[in-house]
C-alpha cells in the first residue's frame, strides 16, 4: 500500500465511523473556545470542562477577563495542569485582545500566535474549529496516531507531522481529520494498551503489522 492508497482508506474510514467529529471541550462563543483550548494544554478535555463553567460565568468577555487579577483566576482553575502559568497567560491574552485586536478573536495563525498561552497546535485548532480554515493541530494523539498509522514516517516533531499531514490531506477534511486523529487516539490508539485488536484500521496499521509479524 503506497501513501496515497494509506491516506484514502484513513480518510474512509473515518467518513463512514465519524463523519461530524469536533471538539470535546465546552464553549458557546469563540472566546470561550480559545480559553478553553489554552487550558487544555497538557490537561485533559474531561477536566477543563469541569472548570469553565464557573470561569465563563465570572469572565464571559474579554474585557472582564483583562481586568482580573491572575490571583483570582487560578483559584477557578486551579486544578488544571499549570494554573499558575495558565492563570497569567489568560489575563495576559485578553489584554491583548482588547489593545490590539478590538477583543475580537483573530482569524489568523500568524495573529493567535501572539497572544500569550497561545502556540502554533492552539492557533490551529482556533481557526480550523471557528473559521474552517484548513489547519492542522498536532496535539501528542494526532502526533502517535499518525506515525503507528503510516501516515508520516519518523516525524520528529509536531511541526514535522503537521506539514507532511496538509501535504496528503484533501483541504476540504483538514479540519474534520483533526478531530478524528485526536478522538483515535483518545479513546481506541491510546499511548499505553492501544485497543489494536478492535480498531477498524489494524488492518493497514503498520504500528499493528509490525507488532504482530
Amino acid at each position: 500500500m503506497n501513501k496515497k492508497e494509506r491516506y484514502a482508506a484513513v480518510i474512509k474510514f473515518f467518513e463512514q465511523s465519524a463523519p461530524d467529529a469536533q471538539t470535546e471541550l465546552h464553549y458557546t462563543t469563540p472566546f470561550e473556545l480559545l480559553v478553553a483550548v489554552i487550558l487544555s494544554a497538557q490537561c485533559t478535555d474531561k477536566r477543563v470542562n469541569q472548570i469553565t463553567p464557573a470561569l465563563f460565568k465570572n469572565y464571559p468577555n474579554p474585557k472582564v477577563l483583562a481586568a482580573a487579577k491572575p490571583e483570582a483566576v487560578f483559584e477557578l482553575i486551579r486544578s488544571v495542569s499549570y494554573p499558575n502559568s495558565k492563570s497569567r497567560n489568560l489575563v495576559g491574552m485578553a489584554n491583548m485582545l482588547m489593545l490590539k485586536f478590538n477583543g475580537r478573536i483573530p482569524k489568523t495563525v500568524e495573529e493567535l500566535i501572539q497572544l500569550p498561552g497561545v502556540g502554533r497546535k492552539t492557533a490551529n485548532v482556533i481557526v480550523s474549529v471557528l473559521f474552517d480554515v484548513p489547519a492542522m493541530a498536532v496535539d501528542t494523539h494526532v502526533f502517535r496516531v499518525s506515525e503507528r498509522l503510516g501516515l508520516t514516517t519518523g516525524s520528529k516533531n509536531p511541526l514535522q507531522t503537521e506539514k507532511e499531514l496538509v501535504k496528503h490531506l484533501p483541504s476540504e477534511v483538514i479540519s474534520r481529520a483533526h478531530h478524528w486523529l485526536i478522538l483515535h487516539g483518545r479513546y481506541v490508539c491510546k499511548a499505553r494498551n492501544p485497543k489494536c485488536h478492535s480498531c477498524g484500521l489494524n488492518t493497514i496499521c503498520k504500528f499493528f503489522n509490525k507488532k504482530n509479524l
